[in-house]
């Protein structure tokens, strides 16, 4: 069984509250890990927020497809010159933040995660597994025979 550090939402909220973000207009969020994050984060700064569908990992961390991919029209069209903050819950290698920011290529980008790799990291001391309080834990499964 995977060993996962726990974090509730009082001391992501906590943290959040105390965190330095840069300048944005429109908060941008990866569906599926990055929702409720992205969320949090749009209501505490007062900015409109979109969802990007994309798609690499399943819930287990392992890939799935070659690269990952939208699941979901994306629109791209914002206000010119606006700022925009993408966010993910977790970025392992960066490829999914790497396609969403190449599609918003004509707009300053600043990438931000709660663990990982990205421009703004909100828990960079954590380098295990989390248990994330918007994903319930696996239940164990027991047999009967």
């Amino acid at each position: 069984m995977d060993s996962k550090v726990s974090l509730p939402f009082t001391k992501i909220s906590k943290a959040l509250s105390c965190f330095s973000f840069p300048p944005a207009d429109i908060v941008v969020g990866i569906g599926r890990g990055g929702i409720v994050p992205a969320g949090l984060v749009a209501h505490q700064l007062g900015l409109p927020l979109n969802i990007a569908s994309v798609n690499y990992r399943n819930d287990k961390n392992q890939p799935i497809r070659e690269s990952p991919e939208f699941l979901d029209l994306f629109p791209t069209s914002f206000p010119p010159s606006s700022r925009i903050l993408l966010i993910d819950d977790v970025a392992v290698s960066g490829k999914t933040l790497g396609l969403v920011k190449e599609t918003l290529k004509d707009y300053s980008v600043h990438t931000f995660v709660l663990k990982g790799k990205a421009d703004f990291v909100l828990f960079p001391d954590i380098k295990t597994c989390v248990q994330w309080p918007w994903n319930p834990a696996p239940k164990s499964l027991t047999y009967e025979s």
